[in-house]
C-alpha cells in the first residue's frame, strides 16, 4: 500500500511539474508573439474632391460679397430766352459686387493631399441695373423736360455711382470676403491648406 501511495504522489508531482512547464512555455510564447506584432496607426492626408462636388459648387452661380448703397443728386439747367429751366433729381442705387462661378476657368480647383488651390473669377458688378427707379424723385423742377432729358440724367447718375462704388478699396473688400468664405468652406471639407487666387 505504501508503494502505491508513493507512486501516486510521484505521478501527481510529475503532472504538476508538466503543468508548470506548460504554463511557463505558454507565457514565453505569447510575450514573444506580442513583441513581434506591432500595431501602427497612420492618418491618411489625401482628401478627394470629386467632379460632382466641383460642379455643385459651380452651379450655385452668382456669389455676392459686398453691397454698396449710394444716392446721387443730379441737376441740369437749360437756358431759355426769357428764363432758365432747372431740373434736380435724386437717384438711389445698390451696387452688388461679386462674381459668377460660371465664369471660373476649367481647372479652377486643384487638390493635392491636404492642400487645395482655388482660382476665383475677378470681382465685378453683378447687376448693371442697380438704380432703383421707383425711389427716384424730382427734388426741384421748372420748365418742361422730355424723356430723353431724364434718360441723360439717369446715365449721369449711373456714371457717378459707378465711380463711387467700383473703387479699388471696395473691390479689395469684396475679395477679402470671398477669400474668407471659400477658405472656410474648403477647410470644412477637410483641407488644411487653402490657397485662394483671383484671375485677372
Amino acid at each position: 500500500m505504501r508503494n502505491i501511495l508513493s507512486k501516486v504522489g510521484r505521478i501527481r508531482l510529475a503532472l504538476a511539474l508538466v503543468a508548470v512547464i506548460a504554463i511557463v512555455a505558454a507565457v514565453f510564447w505569447i510575450s514573444g508573439t506580442l513583441r513581434r506584432t506591432s500595431i501602427t496607426i497612420e492618418s491618411e492626408k489625401k482628401i478627394d474632391i470629386t467632379p460632382e462636388q466641383i460642379r455643385s459648387i459651380k452651379a450655385i452661380g452668382e456669389w455676392e460679397f459686398l453691397s454698396i448703397n449710394d444716392e446721387e443728386l443730379v441737376d441740369t439747367t437749360r437756358k431759355g430766352l426769357f428764363r432758365n429751366d432747372h431740373l434736380v433729381r435724386i437717384y438711389y442705387g445698390t451696387m452688388r459686387l461679386g462674381f459668377d462661378l460660371k465664369d471660373a476657368k476649367e481647372d479652377w480647383i486643384k487638390a493635392s493631399g491636404d492642400t487645395v488651390e482655388v482660382t476665383l473669377p475677378p470681382i465685378r458688378l453683378l447687376d448693371s441695373d442697380f438704380i432703383d427707379e421707383a425711389k427716384t424723385r424730382s427734388f426741384y423742377e421748372s420748365g418742361r423736360w422730355s424723356a430723353a432729358d431724364r434718360e441723360k440724367m439717369y446715365r449721369k447718375a449711373k456714371a457717378m455711382m459707378l465711380r463711387n462704388g467700383l473703387t479699388p478699396t471696395n473691390i479689395r473688400s469684396a475679395e477679402n470676403n470671398a477669400d474668407a468664405q471659400f477658405r472656410n468652406m474648403f477647410r470644412a471639407m477637410g483641407f488644411e491648406n487653402v490657397v485662394i487666387r483671383f484671375s485677372n
